[in-house]
């Protein structure tokens, strides 16, 4: 394998197939068409969060061997104020899907570790006994706490935020992987956005990251699988699928990101 190869694709299992390293989302609404093109470029980890239609009309429409070839995200959300019950979620994305399993199922939006008890995570590796799901895991904002489940072997996957302004992860969650830790989903990689605006500290006279780079900054980091990228029109994903092909950042631009990165975090350090 290449080191092109290597940078765009991985295998999240020896038994699984080998996924593009960007993970779609059409949370933003990009298109069924877009959706369409994305398959057919190859990107094949697909999330889905239950209401993004767009996807689920792709994944329906699913070929039984392409779906094989797909990986499915989707999950339950942490909705504070009811109980879970999370093989009802799943009941109800495989009559959505309409698919037999689901290849990750993710508890979604945890803040802090009281809103991931003991009895959800029983619930969690529950639902790997019958067979309709791979792997289970969960989405978290606390850092610390998910280098916790990391070290733990807890999980099978964590998602987690990871980009050059919330670059906490390098320290509170990776080290605690390693090759036989959870699969790394990363997400936000333009921090909302924010990675692409240049914020008043940056000269006028700098350049600022475009999207590509950010994705890159996110996927040169050996310790994640795939990072979530959510185009809204078809020329974002061109964009984006474009920018994998170049491969991870040199040493000269991982610096400029990372430097810029920094000047966002200072003028919001609310979002560390």
């Amino acid at each position: 394998m290449g080191m092109l190869d290597a940078f765009s694709h991985c295998r999240f299992r020896a038994d699984w197939p080998r996924v593009f390293r960007l993970a779609l989302s059409a949370t933003y609404r990009p298109g069924t068409g877009a959706v369409r093109q994305a398959l057919d470029a190859g990107v094949n980890c697909l999330f889905c969060f239950g209401w993004d239609f767009q996807m689920i009309r792709a994944v329906r429409e699913m070929s039984p061997a392409r779906r094989e070839q797909c990986v499915i995200v989707t999950g339950a959300y942490n909705y504070l104020w009811t109980h879970q019950d999370l093989r009802k979620t799943l009941e109800r994305r495989l009559r959505q899907l309409r698919t037999e399993y689901i290849d990750i199922f993710l508890f979604l939006g945890v803040m802090r570790p009281d809103q991931f008890p003991a009895a959800l995570r029983e619930q969690l590796r529950r639902l790997k006994e019958d067979g309709r799901v791979r792997a289970v895991g969960m989405s978290c904002h606390d850092r610390r706490f998910a280098g916790q489940l990391a070290a733990a072997r807890e999980l099978d996957v964590l998602m987690v935020r990871y980009n050059a302004a919330h670059p906490g992860a390098e320290t509170e969650v990776f080290p605690h992987t390693g090759p036989e830790g959870p699969i790394i989903l990363a997400y936000t990689a333009t921090c909302w956005k924010r990675l692409l605006r240049r914020p008043k500290s940056w000269p006028r006279e700098w350049s600022v990251p475009d999207a590509g780079m950010c994705y890159r900054f996110v996927l040169s980091n050996p310790a994640v699988h795939v990072c979530l990228t959510a185009p809204s029109n078809p020329e974002e994903l061109q964009e984006n699928l474009r920018a994998v092909a170049q491969g991870p950042l040199s040493e000269e631009e991982s610096l400029f990101v990372r430097a810029f990165g920094e000047a966002v975090r200072r003028k919001a350090r609310w979002f560390i």
